[in-house]
């Protein structure tokens, strides 16, 4: 999804603003009903937390907002640490737009924020900067500098200060507590099903299609390439897909069969995300696409020849239609 119109300090994501400081904030952008967090992958839980602040949107009669940070704390304060995003900013701005945020208060997170104490953080950015009227947090939330904070803190401030407070339970479904944690590994392991029973929704890989070495055209599958980079890796391999073209000319929905991995036929790579659209012609360079993964196939295989390759991919292609058309 693509900015309709930007003005100073915000852009627009069809009915969603995107604010990106908490000083010199439209007056208009203002008073929203918030959940706080960093809604990685946008799953059960945090859609819980966004509901509650969504039920006092309505009784306030607030817009609805989000209050995140970029790039995420845990990138800020540990930069060499292996990727372990399951969206970019990006693809959470297309989800949260989805569940119908008006108002994406999306901080630059950088040495001053980090800097802010507890009460220091509450004053200048929730009631000074962002002037909000209902906060909701996860119950295991913690702010301010150090992770001081806690959840007692933030209702203490809510009443000193003038905005109200709610505490969201972590939900658990029958077997697992919901987590960005347990996606995660449902993903390393090939069983994108069972992350998308967490996040209540297909894992999406979301970015612009980008030049390739035209490998696939050449074998009679033209591929659309993706970046990975920042993200965390599901199991290499190929998936059946669903496509969401968002912008342009050939925007719509798509079935279709991936690669996500290495290329071993062809070296030594970096892992991206190749994904042959079915019954689809048409240029795709520079359009913005949402890959969901729905079912694993196979992993990664090196094969004798070129030939095989082809007969297998047939195979690929032939077994995620079939998978496709029973969704």
């Amino acid at each position: 999804m693509l900015p309709l119109a930007s003005a100073a300090g915000a852009v627009y994501l069809s009915h969603m603003r995107v604010i990106r400081d908490y000083q010199f904030v439209d007056p208009n952008d203002k008073g929203a009903s918030v959940a706080i967090g960093n809604f990685d992958g946008v799953h059960l839980g945090h859609q819980s937390v966004i509901d509650l602040a969504r039920d006092g949107a309505k009784r306030l009669d607030a817009p609805l907002g989000i209050l995140t940070f970029e790039p995420h704390p845990r990138s800020y304060f540990a930069p060499d640490a292996a990727p372990f995003r399951l969206m970019d900013a990006h693809a959470r701005e297309t989800r949260l737009a989805k569940l119908g945020v008006e108002r994406l208060y999306q901080l630059n997170f950088n040495a001053s924020l980090a800097e802010l104490t507890p009460r220091e953080f509450t004053q200048h950015v929730i009631v000074d900067g962002l002037g909000l009227v209902n906060v909701v947090v996860g119950a295991d939330f913690c702010f301010g500098k150090g992770r001081a904070g806690t959840t007692m803190d933030l209702v203490k401030f809510g009443h000193e200060m003038g905005f109200d407070v709610t505490i969201a339970p972590l939900i658990e479904d029958a077997s697992i507590q919901i987590s960005s944690t347990a996606i995660r590994n449902a993903l390393s392991d090939g069983r994108p099903r069972d992350a998308a029973a967490q996040l209540g929704h297909w894992h999406r890989i979301e970015g612009e299609v980008i030049g390739g070495e035209q490998r696939g055209r050449e074998l009679g599958y033209p591929t659309a390439n993706m970046a990975l980079d920042g993200l965390h890796l599901p199991k290499l391999g190929v998936y059946a897909v669903i496509v969401d073209v968002l912008d342009g000319p050939h925007a719509g929905s798509y079935h279709g069969a991936a690669s996500l991995g290495v290329r071993p036929m062809f070296g030594e790579n970096t892992p991206n995300l190749e994904t042959f659209i079915f019954d689809f012609s048409g240029d795709l360079y520079g359009s913005t696409l949402s890959v969901g993964l729905v079912d694993f196939l196979r992993p990664e295989l090196k094969f004798d020849g070129l030939d095989a390759l082809i007969t297998q991919m047939d195979a690929d292609c032939a077994q995620a239609r079939e998978i496709l058309q029973s969704l």
